[in-house]
């Protein structure tokens, strides 16, 4: 069992790279680059010179290519040694053209060309334009997809140290190291001691590695991160985790005791601290809440996550559809080719026929008639807006199981060993439960885990149309505004999702049927 688990594993994983392969060139290689601008306000303010510095610094975000401009070179030389900041001065001050260049600044430009391409950038320079707009001159040269693959997977898993501060910065924090407590300094700024386990870091990036609070799942950690990617438009700037997984506004207050002593009604979750150089100091807001510049902390939220909302909202219509689908499926079959049998086959037929946009909204004009929310309003809490999504999810699943669930136990029905047991003198009832129905459910059981893991991944359509703040809509709002960073993380996340539906499938379908083995048998 476990040598075939590690074998599905690999095989699994090998799968997982060759998806996000096929993604990344269809993104980097096969779509226009320009189309990142199509609903890029700023880049349309722009004109000339400064569109076109704005236009290559977003493509080396979005990780198409290299970019470093004449700048940038010359501020690196200064950092090595090489120049003076007053030399630097001199040769950054480009003419309206090549030709009106000083001595200076020309041997210096020659020496960014020879240097760039050199190493295969494409250098390009642009002059003075007629609107006054300065010359600009930079090098830029795209990455091949085998190197951003072997970037983007070597960056998945981020471990903090206790030297991120001093690789940062440059300098050492003074006792730099990892520490243990019994009594979290967030919950212990007064006389009385909380028993508050918690791991705690200096010179790391997050002031907490691991800690205990009142949010679900309770213990946290900082120490291990995934990074999928990050997001450029959808979530401007925020990690693609951050976006599935983190709560939504409004801010939530609480009370909170900060470093100083200082105590207020505050969103700031101080378990979240990541180090910033020099912020304790640089307002007085911070100064006079933080006694070092672990300043940088996430708010606490009111609402649920994204992928929350959907898990919530899959994970029930998941068990309603089992609790429905697998019995009306048995009570079809046991009742074959009667009324019974002819109105759940109708009811699979009106499934299966009409589509999904259509019946949903069937459906929520009839929830709305008996009073039923028909729009989800994160912000106004009500147990009510729930009710019609989960049906539209259920609906369709709970056809499927009755379908699957009937074919499968008619199809043992008339199996040779129902009828060598028939004809042993067992009744029909402990043919049905010893057999048929032990029999017909191994395939249900199989899809299970995918069920329940696809809960995180939300409904695309039945999101949009009762405005459900969840992960659903997260891939198509990407796809739209050309978030590549988005795609690819999301497109990982789903395959890696897959991937432990199958293997977590194949698990409980032994489990459920001792005569399922994985292991191979001599020959």
């Amino acid at each position: 069992m476990v040598k075939y688990l590690l074998k599905r594993l690999l095989h699994g994983l090998i799968s997982v790279v060759i998806v996000v392969t096929i993604v990344m060139i269809l993104i980097f290689s096969l779509m226009k680059r320009d189309l990142i601008f199509r609903t890029d306000m700023q880049y349309r303010k722009l004109q000339e010179n400064q569109k076109m510095t704005y236009k290559y610094e977003q493509w080396e975000r979005y990780g198409y290519l290299d970019y470093i401009s004449y700048g940038e070179y010359l501020n690196t030389l200064v950092d090595g040694g090489e120049i003076t900041k007053e030399t630097r001065d001199e040769a950054a001050q480009l003419g309206a053209t090549v030709s009106d260049d000083s001595d200076v600044t020309a041997s210096y430009v020659k020496k960014f060309t020879e240097t760039y391409e050199s190493r295969g950038y494409e250098v390009i320079r642009s002059d003075r334009t007629a609107s006054g707009q300065a010359t600009i001159l930079f090098a830029s040269r795209d990455i091949p997809i085998y190197t951003r693959l072997v970037k983007y997977f070597a960056g998945i898993f981020k471990i903090d140290n206790i030297h991120y501060v001093e690789r940062t910065t440059g300098e050492k924090l003074p006792d730099t190291g990892i520490t243990f407590t019994f009594f979290d300094p967030v919950y212990n700024r007064g006389e009385d001691k909380v028993f508050a386990p918690a791991v705690m870091g200096i010179g790391t990036e997050h002031r907490y590695l691991l800690y205990f609070d009142d949010q679900f799942p309770y213990i946290h950690q900082n120490l291990l991160k995934f990074n999928i990617g990050t997001s450029y438009s959808v979530n401007k700037g925020i990690a693609i985790t951050d976006t599935m997984f983190a709560g939504q506004d409004p801010n939530l207050d609480k009370t909170v005791t900060f470093a100083t002593g200082l105590t207020e009604e505050s969103p700031r979750n101080l378990h979240t601290a990541t180090y910033v150089k020099g912020s304790k100091d640089a307002t007085a807001i911070n100064a006079a809440r933080f006694d070092d510049d672990y300043t940088n902390v996430s708010y606490f939220k009111t609402n649920m996550s994204r992928t929350g909302f959907s898990f919530v909202i899959g994970i029930i219509s998941v068990i309603a559809a089992y609790l429905l689908g697998v019995p009306l499926g048995i009570l079809m079959a046991r009742k074959k080719n009667t009324f019974i049998d002819g109105l759940g086959t109708v009811y699979v037929i009106f499934i299966i026929a009409v589509p999904s946009l259509a019946y949903i909204f069937f459906f929520r004009e009839i929830g709305g008639s008996l009073g039923l929310p028909k729009t989800f309003t994160a912000d106004m809490p009500n147990l009510l807006m729930y009710v019609l999504p989960i049906v539209s999810l259920a609906l369709p699943s709970i056809a499927s199981l009755m379908k699957w669930i009937r074919r499968y136990m008619i199809d043992q029905e008339n199996a040779d060993y129902v009828k060598f047991a028939r004809s042993g003198g067992l009744s029909e009832y402990e043919i049905f439960t010893k057999h048929i129905l032990k029999n017909a459910i191994i395939p249900i059981v199989h899809g299970i885990p995918g069920s329940i893991l696809g809960a995180l991944v939300g409904a695309i359509i039945t999101e949009r149309l009762y405005t459900v703040p969840g992960a659903g809509l997260l891939l198509t709002e990407a796809i739209q505004s050309y978030d590549n960073g988005v795609v690819v993380g999301l497109t990982l996340f789903y395959a890696v999702l897959s991937i432990l539906s199958l293997i977590l499938g194949d698990i409980l379908m032994a489990a459920v049927d001792p005569r399922i083995s994985f292991t191979e048998k001599a020959r």
